[in-house]
């Protein structure tokens, strides 16, 4: 059900579905990336900056790995009395089949939502775009744990298995997105009722085992007590954590310091309300999707200012909430949970967007609500989490960027309102 909100927006918009009103990978297929100051041209002079390791800490590698490896995706039950992982395994045509499952050692939701401020009707219980991440070399994946406040770390085995190696208390209530740069793992805290909720994000270092530490110092508040946090990535090369703040309607950036620990934020105005999902270009370029109905671009500086490249370029759909690139980057897929839809935009060598088609595929079903979506590694598929109907999709990806549908699987364990969190590998 849709119902007009207000969330001290410059206009007033229909209440996506599964966004609940408001509600990154990088790629690395470049050599270089590129962050834009205003005095300079946005095609302006490459500059790459490195992150100094803390002192005493361990580099984890991010280098390809040579090993032949298993090609899964992973989802999240989000199980209010026992949060779990299940891992499905992609054949040679794309299609998947159910492997195996696994504890996360930790509680999720269920169909309770973390924010009051969003419908609760069971989709997208978490808000929130990367709850479930890996590592960028594949190595690691994190999950969060909305229920009992903690987030867990597996290590990846050769054939995709995951053994569980931590769990963490998260810094903060209800935490909902984590990512990862080499040793360094943040996690996005909404907070609860009981601590006003107290939005943050919080940091770890991670040991060369996938042990978690927490590092002293490293929690910061976002712009408002309740912003509510709906992702949380690092830019490429890791001087950067970006937070869409999806009830304030601003980007809060932070850079990274050499101990792991964050600046005080560069507090930005999203072009759009409800700023949701993101996702870093090689580039340095910055796309997050609006539940508002759109997907914007931006160019970032050094200092965290983000300069609008594309401005809430509308998807003529509802609740656009989750965004995720092709590997080659020239296309992006969004999400749009209200409308049953998936959203194609071209995306152009300076970083600004294009909508593409309006409806590039349409779920199947009585109540589809796509929400987390990834990308196989190949570059040839692209999957999405239904969470209405607790299935997961996929689809072909076409050289001019069209979707072709291959199957809806429904595995035994994911539940049909309460999922969250799908991760590629």
């Amino acid at each position: 059900m849709t119902s007009v909100f207000d969330l001290n927006c410059s206009r007033t918009t229909r209440q996506p579905k599964g966004c609940k009103g408001l509600k990154v990978e990088s790629t690395g297929i470049r050599p270089e990336w590129f962050y834009e100051s205003r005095d300079r041209q946005l095609s302006g002079s490459s500059e790459r900056r490195r992150r100094p390791l803390a002192p005493g800490s361990e580099r984890v590698r991010i280098s390809a790995d040579p090993r032949p490896v298993s090609r899964l995706i992973y989802v999240m039950t989000n199980g209010a009395t026992g949060n779990e992982v299940i891992a499905l395994r992609q054949g040679s045509d794309g299609r998947l089949s159910r492997v195996a499952v696994y504890a996360t050692g930790g509680n999720g939701t269920g169909v309770e939502e973390v924010s009051p401020a969003t419908p609760q009707d069971g989709i997208d219980p978490l808000a929130s775009q990367g709850s479930l991440t890996l590592s960028r070399d594949g190595r690691f994946l994190f999950a969060v744990n909305a229920g009992s406040d903690t987030i867990s770390s597996f290590r990846v085995t050769d054939d995709g298995g995951l053994v569980l190696v931590d769990v963490v208390p998260s810094g903060g209530a209800q935490p909902n997105s984590v990512d990862v740069f080499e040793n360094l793992v943040y996690v996005s805290n909404v907070g609860d009722a009981a601590n006003g909720f107290a939005s943050n994000v919080t940091g770890f270092h991670l040991a060369n085992d996938g042990r978690l530490t927490l590092i002293g110092g490293s929690t910061r508040r976002l712009s408002t007590a309740d912003a509510q946090p709906a992702r949380v990535v690092f830019s490429p090369e890791g001087s950067l954590l970006a937070v869409s703040e999806l009830t304030a309607n601003r980007i809060s950036l932070f850079r990274v310091q050499s101990d792991g620990t964050l600046s005080a934020p560069t507090v930005n105005a999203s072009s759009g309300p409800a700023p949701f999902g993101s996702v870093f270009l090689s580039m340095g370029r910055l796309l997050v999707a609006e539940a508002s109905g759109a997907l914007s671009s931006y160019a970032v500086t050094l200092d965290g200012t983000v300069v609008i490249l594309s401005g809430s370029v509308p998807s003529t759909q509802e609740a656009t909430c989750w965004v995720v690139t092709t590997k080659d980057e020239r296309f992006a897929f969004t999400s749009n949970t209200d409308s049953g839809t998936i959203t194609s935009y071209t995306i152009a060598n300076n970083g600004t967007v294009t909508l593409a088609d309006a409806v590039v595929a349409r779920l199947e079903g009585e109540a589809p609500s796509p929400i987390d979506s990834g990308v196989s590694m190949d570059g040839g598929y692209f999957y999405v989490l239904d969470g209405g109907q607790g299935a997961v999709v996929a689809y072909r990806i076409e050289e001019n960027g069209r979707l072709t549908h291959l199957q809806t699987l429904k595995p035994d364990g994911l539940p049909t309102l309460g999922a969250q969190g799908l991760a590629v590998r």
